[in-house]
């Protein structure tokens, strides 16, 4: 903005392109927040501390919402990934028709028709990649049912893909999760078909060796659908510069999480603090519950999930948008924003409906009307359609039906 433009005149021009722009927020907790405690997402605030509802949507002029398809790390252990998949992709799908004010949409040419409807386009995202079972045929089933991308893991080492691990675990140690040194023989099939089906790959949550595995082995651009930068906020979860230029030099795109731990390196400090003080306390209850782990676990979770976090401020999330633009280019950030699943949204950017705020500040800090609709949706929707070409191109030499097993030759009765 010129020095000569007023405050009052900067907030108007920055609400006219927010309202003219497609706006996507690539990753949103809903599904799994409404499964926990069911909320009416049509009613504001009906959720109680909801980040996300359709008048939120509405305020925050958002064209796009992936919603996850999030099942929690436990399923890989217990079994029941895919059913738990299944159920939040038919949930998701329903939403998407509890409303007039919402509609479903599987491509990029969806969320512009919704802009053009005034409609908030619902899409889906597969969070952690324990949700295939290790079964190429589940990965395109979800593919045909609408979902766009698939985050390779969550919290959990797979089958086939490291995870950067669990920050907010008590006991947190990342060499636990290098399991497999990155992707095995079957997490590069997996990336491949992925590319073949027009699934966005997505890397939030893997450690830096899968990240470099995929970069390698993806013949499609790949992007982080909900992280931040670690050279201003250390956490595992982020990325490092040189991951970010590498995902933006491929066409790839970083959407920016707003979580306050992964904002502010005070934040994560603190954290980190609380949790090495609360050692003398974890050694009592693992000593009492030594015998029954179930329970020693548990309350060790509450113990954790009892810390009161400090909030960073707002604009926080638009210094790692700018850190992103800096390192990789204006046209590879973005906004996913994983609301509905942290409990540290910054202050002054607690919800969805505050996205606007985003823009008036980068518009302030300089940047052109055209990088702003870059941040806000474009960014995103190119990157897409780069990925849907390779697939295009990938489809005309589509592999060969897989070799069925031979039958019985027994006569049928």
């Amino acid at each position: 903005a010129s020095a000569a433009e007023t405050d009052a005149s900067l907030r108007a021009r920055a609400a006219r392109i927010h309202a003219s722009a497609i706006v996507v927020d690539t990753h949103e907790d809903v599904p799994y927040r409404i499964t926990e405690k069911w909320a009416d997402i049509t009613l504001r605030g009906a959720a109680g501390q909801g980040q996300v509802d359709i008048p939120k949507l509405k305020d925050g002029g958002v064209t796009g919402s992936f919603f996850a398809a999030y099942v929690p790390a436990s399923f890989a252990k217990t079994g029941g990934s895919a059913r738990e998949t299944l159920e939040l992709i038919d949930l998701i799908h329903r939403l998407a028709g509890s409303s007039p004010d919402l509609v479903f949409a599987d491509s990029p040419d969806g969320i512009r028709a919704a802009k053009r409807a005034g409609k908030t386009a619902v899409l889906i995202g597969i969070e952690g990649g324990h949700a295939i079972e290790d079964s190429l045929g589940a990965l395109s089933t979800y593919a045909r049912l609408g979902a766009r991308y698939m985050t390779l893991t969550h919290t959990n080492t797979n089958d086939w893909a490291d995870s950067s691990g669990s920050f907010f675990a008590w006991d947190f140690d990342p060499k636990t999760f290098a399991v497999h040194g990155g992707l095995t023989g079957f997490g590069r099939e997996v990336v491949l078909e992925m590319n073949r089906l027009g699934m966005l790959v997505d890397v939030s949550h893997v450690s830096d060796k899968t990240i470099e595995d995929v970069l390698t082995v993806s013949k499609a651009p790949v992007f982080a659908s909900h992280s931040s930068c670690r050279a201003l906020a250390g956490m595992p979860r982020n990325l490092s510069d040189e991951q970010i230029r590498a995902i933006g030099a491929g066409g790839g795109v970083v959407m920016v999480n707003v979580s306050s731990t992964f904002l502010d390196q005070k934040v994560v400090d603190d954290f980190v603090r609380q949790k090495a003080a609360l050692a003398p306390r974890i050694e009592e209850i693992r000593k009492k519950d030594e015998g029954d782990p179930a329970k020693r676990e548990a309350e060790i979770a509450k113990l954790i999930s009892a810390l009161v976090r400090p909030r960073a401020s707002w604009t926080a999330a638009v210094d790692h948008i700018e850190h992103v633009m800096k390192i990789a280019g204006p046209g590879a950030a973005g906004l996913g924003t994983d609301f509905d699943g942290i409990e540290d949204p910054p202050l002054g950017l607690e919800d969805v409906s505050k996205l606007p705020r985003i823009t008036e500040e980068l518009l302030r800090r300089g940047h052109s009307e055209e990088e702003v609709r870059g941040v806000l949706g474009e960014n995103f929707l190119r990157f897409w359609e780069r990925a849907r070409a390779v697939a295009a191109q990938l489809g005309e030499s589509k592999p060969p039906l897989p070799q069925m097993k031979a039958a019985d030759s027994s006569p049928r009765r």
